[in-house]
């Protein structure tokens, strides 16, 4: 298995990836208004999201709708939000693995425990990393032929927003999590390689019972030694038995 450091550093960016997630999930500019052309109306900005959409005025007001209706949004829409909230589920339960698949911690069972363990954490991480790249890209697609599109009005173009990055840096951190957990789970190796982690009162209570059988096998053996006989060591005849 890879060292303890390795597999903490993984687990680090992976705990960074889940919570850039969370927030990319919760954050509401996934699209900002696109400053071009003449805008005269009097919001300074606006901003869409998955759950909700905010504009910022110009007399400094601020306010947010949110979206009720789920099928009145479009399939890219609907798609971000299962995939991220999927997402988050994934990389959650990955953690939870993941901390059993640790070397430096005392619960998980024995390494082939933990090599599942951690082998299956790397493929949440995987998996949630996927999920989370699938609607920042085709979000960011929608985004953009938007706004190449000549029929739609300057007043309503928008870009991609800060969440949409944090989407991508946080599919990477959890890619980069979930491929150091995998390579840290090689096959078996030579040696005794699936023993037990025992904790310190049971290992001393395994080596006594191991002391225990050496003695047992040994006063058998000097049992069987002092049961034999002078006449049954003779291996043969002397002149003082016909004498």
């Amino acid at each position: 298995m890879a060292s303890t450091g390795t597999q903490i550093f993984a687990f680090v960016l992976a705990l960074l990836g889940i919570l850039g997630a969370t927030v990319a999930t919760l954050l509401p500019n996934w699209k900002v208004s696109a400053d071009v052309g003449s805008n005269i109306i009097t919001a300074i900005s606006q901003m869409q999201g998955l759950w909700m959409d905010c504009t910022w005025y110009s007399t400094g007001m601020f306010s947010c709708t949110l979206k009720y209706s789920v099928l009145a949004l479009p399939a890219y829409l609907q798609t971000a939000r299962t995939t991220m909230v999927l997402s988050c589920v994934l990389a959650a339960l990955g953690l939870c693995l993941a901390s059993l698949g640790l070397k430096c911690t005392r619960w998980g069972g024995g390494r082939r425990a933990k090599r599942h363990a951690a082998m299956a954490a790397g493929t949440c991480f995987l998996a949630s990393g996927f999920l989370c790249l699938v609607p920042a890209s085709w979000y960011t697609n929608e985004v953009i032929v938007s706004f190449l599109d000549a029929n739609v009005p300057e007043s309503n173009k928008f870009e991609p927003g800060g969440a949409v990055y944090v989407a991508f840096l946080s599919s990477g951190l959890l890619f980069v999590g979930g491929s150091i957990f995998c390579l840290s789970c090689p096959g078996k190796r030579n040696g005794n390689q699936d023993l037990i982690l025992l904790p310190p009162d049971k290992l001393l209570l395994q080596q006594q019972q191991q002391l225990l059988q050496q003695q047992q096998q040994q006063d058998q053996l000097q049992h069987q030694y002092c049961s034999l006989s002078p006449l049954d060591n003779k291996t043969g005849y002397s002149l003082q038995d016909y004498v």
